[in-house]
């Protein structure tokens, strides 16, 4: 919690026994990189083992009986044993205080963490947690923080407690319930034997300065308890990416559906691969519900409840649930298949949404007619004459269409039907497409929430594969099967001529490389052409390579405004572009890159020419 003390801002935790503070301690080392900012309104506390005395408000006096309580870097000594906290990012660093303390004594570590949810992050942080009781030997306990926190961040808790390098309890990662305690019986007996037989720790332990203790008259062991089970150490139990993706975002969902009191959401479903990610995730959210239900979590029951406006109602079958709460919307086209509209309408069958099916042509044409009779021509397709420039103005007159039509639909569809509130309305736009920007500024990418914003096409594909298999959604198989396209432009024949990655100019596969080179390796168009000559060495030439590069970053920043208005979107990658706080980048850049490009270029002429000469010489 925020405290001030001298007229300074420190993050800290409030340690207290039976309504006594024992210690406020101050957060020493500050999250400030990739999604957090905590500079921003908070000091470390630089003042390692120094404690001074903290004089509390008097309502708090009044509460806790005490005048003043210590404040800083201490730790708590029990009648048994010697406790030590970190909080969140101090377990993250290098140089973390569990380090230090392990060296002075203390055998039991705590943790309050807000550490958020990308995929397979679980890794590390479980492997952060026993390396640091494996080196060192003691007792430690991860909690972390459940749910939505308003933003783009879910927080999947995974509380765990390890014991010399080993899990002895694990929480659960993805869960509706508010409050979850883990209980461990451990032997204190069991670190003092493992850390004595650690000889270089002793050694440095020797020479450690001791931290400041507060006493407290407290045991946490029963001496005379020799028959108790002591826990016994588990192998943790990981999700697959795939789960993640069907677990975090959904979980993620509901908080916001309930925390602002709308009724449901609406999806525009297009029959894709990502707008039918979207709609699976809704469904799975279903299922968390009716299962944290069935399961009596109270609270999950009554927001239900409220969301669907019926004091006695109970959700027992997803896709009974889902119809109250989830509307689907094909919007179709004269450029839109039969194919996809019955894909779409047989996914929502599937998951039980209430679908709508809606033709947007006679909203087209009334708006170019307006752009035809003021300005006295009418734009063409290509296919049909057209330019580039009328063919891309067509297609996004459709796509922003469509996003009208999404609002206009999730405030009135629900009055229509007889029902109170409005519906919140979801895009579909994944982290490649953002990236490379292949979409319309505030088409129906724009939206409330995007549970996929974070989440790479490869990933929604293999997502998609296991909501066959888990969900038996058996209509998923032909949109999987589907070449990725916009259907913006007219049909060849009654069939799809425009093939995403043919519009794009590079393959989604590619796109996931290229984002990870420039956000998480920080590489710019030579960095990047540099590494990946090596890593498609075997499939690209070096002139292919320089291409490829080139185009990705034209693209790139000539598009990079598009992020600005980016819908805030559930964050999973650590390469995602989102421009709110986590990639902050120009929205404006010279696209020609000249002097990265000229370096390419260059170095391109240096291995052609290299590969020209012969491999030795003739000798006579």
């Amino acid at each position: 919690m925020p405290v001030m003390h001298r007229n300074i801002r420190y993050s800290c935790r409030v340690i207290f026994l039976n309504k006594k503070i024992l210690l406020i301690r101050p957060k020493m080392i500050l999250a400030n990189s990739g999604n957090y900012r905590e500079l921003r309104w908070f000091t470390p506390w630089s003042r390692a083992r120094h404690v001074e005395e903290y004089f509390l408000p008097r309502m708090i006096q009044e509460v806790t009986g005490q005048e003043t309580v210590p404040f800083g870097d201490a730790v708590l000594a029990t009648k048994d044993t010697c406790l030590g906290t970190e909080i969140c990012e101090e377990l993250w660093a290098p140089n973390s205080p569990h380090i230090e303390m392990g060296l002075d004594g203390v055998e039991i570590f705590t943790n309050s963490s807000g550490s958020h949810h990308v995929l397979q992050k679980a890794y590390i942080r479980v492997d952060l947690v026993n390396s640091a009781t494996a080196k060192n030997g003691g007792i430690y306990i991860l909690a972390n923080q459940k749910g939505c926190d308003g933003d783009r961040l879910y927080y999947d808790g995974c509380a765990m407690i390890s014991v010399n390098g080993d899990t002895v309890a694990q929480g659960s990662q993805f869960s509706l319930d508010d409050v979850e305690v883990l209980v461990a019986t451990l032997d204190l007996e069991d670190v003092r034997t493992y850390r004595a037989e650690i000889s270089s720790r002793n050694l440095l332990a020797s020479r450690v300065n001791s931290y400041p203790r507060v006493k407290v008259n407290f045991a946490l062991s029963c001496s005379d308890e020799i028959c108790v089970s002591i826990s016994e150490p588990i192998q943790w139990r990981y999700h697959s990416p795939e789960e993640e993706i069907c677990l975090g975002p959904a979980c993620w969902l509901w908080d916001y559906l309930r925390r602002s009191k709308q009724a449901g959401f609406l999806l525009p479903l297009s029959g894709g691969t990502d707008s039918s990610a979207t709609a699976c995730i809704v469904y799975s959210m279903c299922r968390q519900v009716c299962l944290a239900v069935k399961n009596g979590n109270q609270g999950v029951l009554t927001d239900v409840r409220r969301i669907v406006n019926e004091d006695t109602y109970t959700p027992e079958v997803p896709q009974e649930f889902c119809r109250r709460i989830f509307t689907t919307c094909y919007m179709a086209s004269e450029n839109s298949s039969q194919d996809t509209r019955n894909r779409a309408k047989f996914l929502a069958e599937q998951i039980g949404s209430y679908h709508i099916n809606l033709n947007i042509d006679v909203a087209v044409k009334a708006v170019v007619g307006i752009f035809s009779i003021v300005m006295g021509k009418s734009p063409q397709f290509r296919v049909y004459g057209g330019s580039s420039r009328e063919n891309l103005a067509l297609q996004n007159v459709q796509a922003r269409i469509r996003m009208v039509l999404a609002y206009l639909f999730a405030q009135l569809s629900l009055w229509a039907r007889g029902m109170p509130g409005g519906l919140l309305v979801l895009g579909s736009a994944n982290v490649d497409e953002s990236l490379r920007g292949y979409l319309t500024k505030y088409d129906c990418s724009s939206a409330d929430l995007n549970p996929i914003g974070g989440i790479s096409k490869t990933d929604l594909k293999n997502f998609l594969q296991c909501c066959i298999e888990n969900f038996q959604l058996t209509s998923l198989r032909s949109i999987l099967s589907a070449p990725p396209t916009a259907e913006l432009e007219p049909l060849a024949d009654g069939q799809v001529s425009q093939i995403d990655e043919m519009d794009m100019g590079m393959t989604y596969a590619e796109l996931s490389i290229y984002g990870k080179l420039r956000k998480v390796a920080k590489a710019g168009p030579y960095s990047m052409f540099c590494k990946l000559i090596n890593m498609w060495k075997e499939i690209c030439s070096p002139r292919e390579v320089a291409s490829k590069v080139k185009h990705f970053f034209r693209m790139y920043s000539v598009n990079r405004h598009k992020m600005t208005t980016l819908t805030p979107a559930y964050h999973a990658e650590n390469y995602s572009p989102d421009d709110n706080r986590f990639d902050l980048r120009p929205f404006l850049y010279n696209s020609a890159w000249t002097w990265q490009f000229r370096c390419i270029d260059k170095q391109v002429s240096k291995l052609e020419s290299k590969e020209a000469k012969p491999l030795c010489e003739d000798v006579d």
